[in-house]
């Protein structure tokens, strides 16, 4: 079976949300590269160069990866179109999840106890993304 991954473009921030995103996961970046250190990216502005071409962040048995988006292509917009689900491994993981990747960004649904017999919560983070987090109980 193949694997699905998830790619999140941003307009010139990704490190500092991939950043954030190792503080609430943990782990180690697999991949950092930026537009300077990549062939064909010499005529590029300066400003643009020092963004972030590739960086991938393992979480569970998947990985996270994104970009900055740079001219000629269009900004990145965010909207209701995805969110991102986590399956927590335990009631205190979803609830250390929740509350740092709702940080700084907006609750659309608390954590609480459900009717599926789950711990559910849904937010956006301080960067667009928008998260649901999840436990389900045995």
């Amino acid at each position: 079976m193949a694997t699905l991954n998830t790619y999140l473009n941003f307009n010139g921030n990704t490190e500092e949300a991939f950043n954030f995103y190792k503080s609430v996961f943990g782990g180690e970046f697999l991949v950092l590269q930026r537009y300077k250190d990549s062939p064909g990216c010499e005529g590029m502005p300066l400003s643009d160069q020092e963004k972030l071409m590739h960086i991938a962040l393992p979480i569970g048995g998947n990985i996270l990866m994104g970009t900055d988006i740079t001219n000629p292509m269009p900004p990145a917009t965010f909207g209701t179109g995805i969110s991102l689900s986590i399956d927590a491994t335990s009631e205190d993981e979803a609830k250390r999840l929740f509350n740092s990747l709702s940080a700084g960004g907006t609750v659309t649904m608390a954590l609480e106890k459900t009717f599926w017999n789950a711990l559910f919560g849904m937010a956006t983070d301080k960067f667009g993304i928008q998260w649901m987090v999840n436990y389900d109980y045995k």
